[in-house]
This record gives structure tokens, C-alpha cells and sequence, in this order.
């Protein structure tokens, strides 16, 4: 992101530079004191200056046409930061969306135990499974609106959702033989939206795989998780 960054702006600062290059230093007024130059360095300083919306003054256009020129450009460095902080704003909720998921499925595993759904009431696990539902949803919407959102590696396993993907599987097939009508319900939807998931794996993040359970293993290797035989992060 950094780099994305750093690039939008560098990129902006050396255009605009080459715009005011051919009219210096004749084409701009100078304070007193101030040297005059008409290589690309100065044209690269009035750019960051003008990006940047300092507007220190010592140096300003002298023809009305560069005077909006430079206008423009002040008006491209406002949108060029506010584009840049909304894009950091969204893309932190969106991971911390997932780091969620994974928090949840990890506590689930702790909580219910060996015994898994059949430790819960088929109305409580009915309720569960349809939350992770809407919240594997989400992940999926997320990774699609954001997709460098993918690339963020988790320092703690208990909030990799790589790590912990598989036992959201586990959950879906294990009420799929549920004798509850809700609950086979509550797990239809839980696959469909693990299946999406594995979608959007596969055709935007090269994950291959026949079935949603290949794809997230590859998904899990790529970020570096591997689980023990018990099924653990480790």
C-alpha cells in the first residue's frame, strides 16, 4: 500500500513537473534572494509544493494559463490525500472483518469441543451457523471490494482465517446430517457461502482446486498455516 501510494504521488509530482519545465524560469515571478533555475529539479519542487498545497510563495506564475495550471494540480494533491486516506480507512475495517471470523470460528472450536454441533441446542447452533454465514458473506464482498486486503499475513494464528477456514467446513457438514430441519438449513447456507468464498479465491487469487476444500488449503499453504493432525493452528 505504501508503494501504491508512494507511486500515485511520484508519478503526479514528476507529470506536473514536466508541464512548468519549459516555462522556467521565464514564466514564473521570483521573490527576492530567491535563485532562479531552469532545470527539472526547480519543476519538481514547484510541483511538490503545489501538490502538496503548501504554497510557500516565493515562487508563483506569471501567465494567467499557469497560474490555473498550477491550480489544477493543488486541486489534484487535496484529492489525491483524500483518496488516499479513505482508502486506508476501508481497507482496516475489511481486515478486521476477517480477523473476526476467525476469532469466532476459533472460539466455537474451543467452546463446543471433540463434540462439535452436537454439544449445542439445534436452535442455538441453527442461530451460529447462519451468523457465519452472513460473516463468510462478508469476507467475500470484502476481498473483492479490497482486494489487497488478501496480501495482509496474520502475525497471530488465532486471527487467521487461512488457519481457520476448514473447521467453518466441518461445521457445514455436520449439519448437513443433522435430523433438524433448521439446522440442515443453517449449514445449505453456510456451505453456499464457503463455496463463494472458494470462488473468489480461485478466480481472483489463482487458488486452484476442484472442490472449496482444495482451494483452501491452497489458500492456508500460500499464507503460511498449516494445521496439526488435530486440526490446530500451529
Amino acid at each position: 500500500m505504501a508503494a501504491v501510494i508512494g507511486a500515485w504521488a511520484s508519478l503526479s509530482i514528476a507529470g506536473w513537473a514536466l508541464v512548468y519545465l519549459p516555462h522556467l524560469p521565464a514564466g514564473f515571478i521570483y521573490a527576492d534572494g530567491v535563485p532562479q533555475h531552469g532545470d527539472f529539479a526547480e519543476a519538481v519542487y514547484i510541483s511538490m509544493v503545489s501538490l502538496s498545497t503548501v504554497g510557500y510563495g516565493e515562487i508563483v506564475p506569471a501567465a494567467p494559463l499557469l497560474r490555473l495550471v498550477m491550480a489544477a494540480q493543488a486541486v489534484t494533491g487535496f484529492g489525491l490525500l483524500t483518496a488516499t486516506v479513505s482508502w486506508i480507512l476501508q481497507t482496516y475495517p475489511a481486515l478486521s472483518r476477517r480477523r473476526a471470523l476467525a476469532h469466532d470460528l476459533n472460539l466455537l472450536r474451543e467452546a463446543a469441543g471433540p463434540l462439535g454441533l452436537l454439544s449445542l441446542e439445534p436452535g442455538h447452533a441453527t442461530a451460529l451457523l447462519e451468523s457465519l454465514a452472513r460473516k463468510v458473506s462478508t469476507v467475500s464482498i470484502d476481498l473483492l471490494a479490497f482486494n489487497e486486503t488478501y496480501y495482509f499475513n496474520e502475525a497471530k494464528q488465532r486471527g487467521s482465517l487461512p488457519a481457520t477456514i476448514a473447521y467453518a467446513q466441518e461445521l457445514a457438514s455436520d449439519a448437513l446430517t443433522s435430523t433438524n430441519a433448521d439446522l440442515r438449513f443453517a449449514g445449505r447456507m453456510l456451505h453456499a457461502s464457503l463455496d463463494d468464498l472458494a470462488e473468489v479465491l480461485r478466480g481472483k487469487f489463482g487458488h486452484s482446486g476442484p472442490t472449496s476444500s482444495a482451494v483452501f488449503q491452497s489458500y492456508e499453504r500460500h499464507h503460511k498455516h498449516r494445521r496439526n493432525p488435530d486440526g490446530e493452528a500451529s
